[in-house]
């Protein structure tokens, strides 16, 4: 797969939008919802959904503690 992004940092290897790893397709992503994804990309994303979902978890659990 080919693309050209304008938020692609090609120096730093991250998406300068989401300041992070560049996932094509992810939630927050210019291209999501406008192109096919493999099933490879597909996993990539959900794994990447579920480790934020559980970071964020963690951070609130955190802050609840005195």
């Amino acid at each position: 797969m080919t693309f050209h992004c304008k938020n692609y940092d090609i120096v730093n290897d991250k998406c300068r939008r989401l300041h992070g790893e560049c996932v094509p397709g992810r939630r927050g992503c210019v291209v999501e919802g406008r192109v096919a994804l493999s099933e490879e990309l597909e996993e990539k994303i959900k794994a990447l959904d579920k480790s934020i979902s559980e970071e964020l978890l963690d951070s609130l659990e955190k802050s609840k503690k005195p």
